[in-house]
Parts: structure tokens; sequence; C-alpha cells
């Protein structure tokens, strides 16, 4: 604290600036690394549309249990209808893959830039937000990509309305509507982690969490509504289960730590 007192205004923005073209450098070096190996990138991000992805293999496991039929999971093909798009989508996933894997590194970066301004108690505060937030977000962003995000793309891509129309689902429709489910799973999931901090402020109480449940529970299905890519019910429920339940552990937070 006392190395930064010293710092003036300009003097704190040429740190920052230096921290700021660190986290873009390291982004870029996790970018074009991931970039380079474009068959791991995409077998990773093109798993979900596979028969036997892990998801489908425990669904089949758990309807042998219980005496059903092993469901029939075809491989959906996708396609490509720009002359550049899957250049453009290659470069824009390994970008994504950079921001991913270079996140813990940005959060430790920021963090020591803000530290010396906190005092001792709220260090205490900030770090197990911090870590927890990240946690919570990266579980949002898996329970996405392994439950959320195949079972959606598994029911609409081989829903039809008719035998004479065929699906064909196109590679920037499967890459968007994936980013945008794991990163609108990935923030819901910071839901109990606000709650928290809300309640060590004194701003929220589990007994205003509870008297208001149908409410939130209203906001929740208007939420899900707005961030699912599709406008099915089967895609609703399954982004708002996990909100619900977030709602419910975040009650349990709130009566736990105020």
């Amino acid at each position: 604290m006392s190395k930064d007192e010293g710092l003036s205004f300009w003097d704190h923005l040429d740190v920052l600036r230096a921290i700021i073209i660190r986290i873009v450098v390291v982004t870029i070096v996790c970018g074009i690394v991931a970039f380079l190996f474009k068959e791991e990138l995409f077998a990773v991000v093109l798993a979900p549309r596979n028969p036997d992805f892990l998801t489908y293999r425990l669904l089949a496991r758990i309807s042998g249990l219980f005496g059903g039929d092993t469901p029939d999971n075809p491989v959906i093909q996708l396609i490509n209808t720009g002359l550049a798009e899957q250049f453009v989508i290659h470069m824009k996933t390994a970008l994504c893959a950079g921001v991913l894997c270079a996140s813990p590194y940005t959060l430790y970066q920021l963090f020591r830039f803000v530290s010396p301004a906190l005092y001792a108690n709220e260090k205490r505060f900030a770090m197990p937000v911090i870590f927890g937030g990240y946690v919570m977000f990266m579980f949002g962003v898996l329970l996405s990509y392994y439950l959320i995000f195949p079972l959606t793309f598994r029911f609409l891509g081989t829903y039809q309305v008719s035998e004479d129309v065929v699906n064909m689902i196109s590679l920037q429709s499967y890459m968007s509507t994936l980013v945008l489910m794991s990163l609108s799973m990935g923030i819901v999931f910071e839901m109990p982690v606000v709650a928290w901090l809300m309640a060590r402020m004194g701003l929220l109480s589990s007994s205003f969490m509870s008297r208001y449940r149908r409410h939130a529970i209203v906001v929740i299905l208007v939420v899900a509504a707005i961030i699912t890519p599709t406008s099915d019910i089967f895609t609703l429920l399954m982004v708002s289960l996990p909100m619900w339940l977030l709602y419910e552990v975040s009650v349990g937070i709130v009566k736990l730590y105020s």
C-alpha cells in the first residue's frame, strides 16, 4: 500500500495500461495456440453433436437401468453457407478459447492492481468473491456444455414438423447458440456469489427472498426466455430450472451468512 501512495493519477493509468497490455498479449498468445490446434479445438467444440458424447451415453445407460429403450442418436450434420464463414468462425472460436484460458491470469493481474487500495477486511471479502465468482462461472459454462446445450441441440436438431422438411443446421447457428448459452449460464451461476455479497453488506435477507419467491420465479422465466436463443418450451425449461435451483441455493446461503 505504501508503495502506491506516492503514485499520481497518471502513474496509476500507466500501471493499468501496462497490465492491460500484458493481459492482451497473454490472451492473443493463448488464442494463437488454440488457432494452431484446430483439430483438437473443434473436436471439443463439436463434440455435443456426436451420438457418443458423454451426456448421451450416460442418459442411455440410465435409461437401460430402468428398462427403457436405448434412444437413437443420429449424427446431426452441420453445413457451411458462407465463403469465408469457416475461417471467421475458426478465428472467433480460437479467440474465445484464448480469453477462457487467459482468464485466471486476467483476474490475477486485475486483483493485483486494485488490491493496494483495499483495506485488510475488504481483501478478506474480495478473495472469496473473486475466486467463488470464477468457479461458479466456469461451473455454469461446463453445465451448459455437458447438459443444457447437448440436450437442446439434440432436441431441436432432430425435431421435424414433417418428414418432407429436412433439418440443415449451419455451423454459424451451432456456434452462436453454444457461445450464447455457455456465456448466459456462466453469468446466471454468479447468483449465489452476488447474493452472498449482498447479504454480507446487509442489503439482502433470506426472509425477503422467501417472501418474493413467486415473483422471482416469474422473473426467472422472463430472463430465461430472453437469454435462450430459441423460442421452444424445452429450451426454456432447461435454462430456467438451473436458475430456480440457484435461487433456492442463494436463499440458503443468505440465511446462513446473514
